[in-house]
């Protein structure tokens, strides 16, 4: 059972060196999803941090409002893509072989 083990715990670690990313392929332009989620996880961060500084009284009620309003743009895009990715996905799946 020992050697088992050895066995898969080796092709685990090659397996994972494989598939981890490559270095220098981080380019935004080289990938315009990730740079896409990247936007929006700041949208987001951003609001978070106008709320937060709105409920101490750091930032007045339009800022507040602005934020949110823009989160919620960038919630709403989210949603229409991840829709129109399962959609295709499905139209994918009806096709014969």
């Amino acid at each position: 059972m020992d050697i088992h083990n050895k066995l898969v715990s080796q092709t685990y670690t090659a397996a994972r060196s494989a598939a981890a990313p490559m270095p220098g392929t981080t380019d935004p332009a080289a990938n315009p999803v990730a740079s896409s989620v990247s936007a929006f996880e700041e949208v987001l961060a951003s609001a978070e941090q106008t709320a937060r500084a709105a409920m101490t009284g750091g930032a007045d009620p339009h800022a507040l409002v602005e934020a949110l309003a823009a989160s919620e743009m960038a919630v709403e895009t989210v949603v229409t893509v991840r829709d129109k990715v399962v959609e295709a996905y499905q139209e994918i799946l009806r096709m014969p072989v």
